[in-house]
Formats: structure tokens, C-alpha cells, sequence
């Protein structure tokens, strides 16, 4: 296979070593590495979002790890478009861009396009919400139905949240969402794409779990929580879902033991790898799913 013509995706359930195999693969293939995990972006954040060591960075060039501030939204649509260009200068440069992550969205964005439905108003958003609210979500759906008929089949009557987007959409751009769906498309072909998904089996990835936040203890991430806490971030800022936050802070407050909190960090953890576990099983289907015990075999061939 010539990977060095490909863009490389490397993804994975966290943990899962996937920065260290995409440095491994970079070396062999002259490649550069693109970070797609939407925590690892953020610049006060080293040691609990797991960024590639300082060693491996100097060794390949890394982009868009660190880049961020903790206080600045980054979604998705930001991420692709750095992305992409990233992308470009790499190629110019005749070299390979490899992207690894565990971020499932920034993946589908970059390899089926992002679709471009127009910015909707705070408050009309909040007007639907209401409406389902009032309605209940069994009527509220047979509502949906009426002004969305290529909804059916596709969202469960019982999905509230996505219920809520479709109407959403469809009453404010007076388009269905899948109609803007069919007009999405990546800014590459699908076959530039060489798709690796690391499969780790669980009993395996729970003890590498383990290992990796009593690891991130030792390297400082009490303090980092601490530094962290003095720059007040609003709660519902989405850098908050960072593993750790939470719990060091609770332990920083004197609420739990630092055993308790590595125990919480390690348990939240497992459950954010079985949700991504879940979501390869059903957005990943066309990767190559690769067993660990094989990665040096696709470094080299």
C-alpha cells in the first residue's frame, strides 16, 4: 500500500496509544502530524488531555495541539478548516499529513464535509424548545412530521434532542436537514483517505487506562487543575468535559482523598472509551480496524 500518497486518519478509543504509532508511522513515511481531538487543542491543558510529549514534537512536526485558549470557543467548523489547510501545506511540502485523534465529529467532518446550515438565532431556538416542552415529545414529533416528512425512518420518535434540531432547521431555513446533508461534500475524495481505527480489547485498555492517569498525577496535573481553576472559565464552557477537571477539583476543594479522585478520573475514562467504542462501531464501519499487536506491521509495510 502507498500510504505516503494518502492522508492518513488515526483514530481509537483514548488511551489506545494512537499518538505514539502516528510518530512511529510519521518517521517511517516522512509525514507530519494533525491533531483531531477537540481537548488536546487547548493550550493550558498538557498533561490531562494527554499531548504528545515535548520529545516526540521536536522529532515530527506536530500541528494544532496547544493552540487554543481555554477561554476561546473552537467547534468543529473551526477545527476543519485549519484542518484542511493544514492539510494542503503538508502535501505541498511532499509530505504525508497524518490527523490522529479520538474526536469522531472532527473525523466525519473532514472525510464527508461539514454541513453549512445557517447560524440559528439564540431565540428562536429557545421558542422551539418551548414548543416541545409544552406539546410533549410524542406530539411534538408528529409536528415534525408534518413539516418534515424525510424525517421518518430517520430520527427515533423518542430522540428529544435531535427532534428539536430537525424542526429547528426545517421551520427557520425552509430546507430539511437532509436536503442540506445531500449538499455536504469533503474537500478531498474518498479514496485520498487511509483509515486506521486502533482496537483495543477492553480488558487490555482498562489496565492502560490505569497506568496512564496514575502517570498524569505524577507529571503534575493536580497543579495544572489548580492553575486552571484561577482562570475562572464559565461552567457551560466545553472545555469543562476535560476528564479531571472535575474530579482534582474536588480533591483541590479537600471534598476527596487524591485515591478517590484518580479512582473517579480512571472510571470516567472507561466510560468516555466505551462511548467512543460505540461510535466507531456505528460511524466507522469502512475504517481498518487494526489489533495493537499489529501496528509495527503497518509502519512497515
Amino acid at each position: 500500500m502507498d500510504k505516503k500518497s494518502k492522508i492518513i486518519l488515526i483514530s481509537g478509543p483514548t488511551a489506545s496509544g494512537k499518538s505514539s504509532f502516528a510518530v512511529r508511522l510519521a518517521q517511517n513515511i516522512n509525514g507530519e502530524i494533525i491533531n483531531a481531538d477537540s481537548m488536546q487543542i487547548y493550550k493550558q491543558l498538557k498533561i490531562l488531555t494527554a499531548r504528545p510529549s515535548k520529545k516526540d514534537q521536536k522529532n515530527i512536526k506536530h500541528h494544532l495541539y496547544g493552540t487554543v485558549d481555554v477561554k476561546k470557543i473552537f467547534s468543529t467548523g473551526h477545527w476543519l478548516k485549519y484542518a484542511i489547510k493544514k492539510i494542503y501545506e503538508i502535501r505541498k511540502r511532499k509530505k504525508t499529513p497524518i490527523l490522529v485523534g479520538g474526536t469522531g465529529l472532527y473525523f466525519n467532518s473532514l472525510v464527508n464535509g461539514l454541513v453549512k446550515i445557517p447560524n440559528i438565532p439564540i431565540k428562536f431556538r429557545k421558542k422551539i424548545r418551548l414548543m416541545q416542552k409544552k406539546h410533549g415529545q410524542k406530539k411534538f414529533y408528529e409536528k415534525l412530521l408534518k413539516i418534515d416528512p424525510q424525517v421518518k425512518g430517520k430520527i427515533n420518535s423518542n430522540d428529544t434532542q435531535r427532534s428539536i434540531r430537525a424542526y429547528e432547521i426545517k421551520s427557520y431555513s425552509k430546507k430539511s436537514m437532509y436536503d442540506w446533508l445531500a449538499q455536504t461534500k469533503s474537500n478531498f475524495k474518498q479514496n485520498e483517505f487511509l483509515k486506521l481505527y486502533i482496537n483495543f480489547e477492553r480488558k487490555k485498555l482498562i489496565e492502560r487506562i490505569e497506568k496512564r492517569t496514575i502517570k498524569m498525577i505524577k507529571l503534575g496535573a493536580v497543579k495544572e487543575v489548580k492553575k486552571f481553576k484561577t482562570l475562572k472559565i464559565p461552567d457551560q464552557s466545553s472545555v469543562n468535559k476535560v476528564i479531571g477537571i472535575k474530579e482534582l477539583s474536588k480533591f483541590l476543594e479537600k471534598k476527596i482523598k487524591i485515591d478517590e479522585a484518580k479512582e473517579l478520573i480512571a472510571i470516567k475514562t472507561r466510560q468516555y472509551a466505551k462511548r467512543q467504542a460505540t461510535w466507531a462501531r456505528s460511524k466507522m464501519t469502512t475504517w481498518n480496524r487494526i489489533d495493537p499487536k499489529d501496528l509495527q506491521l503497518w509502519i512497515k509495510n
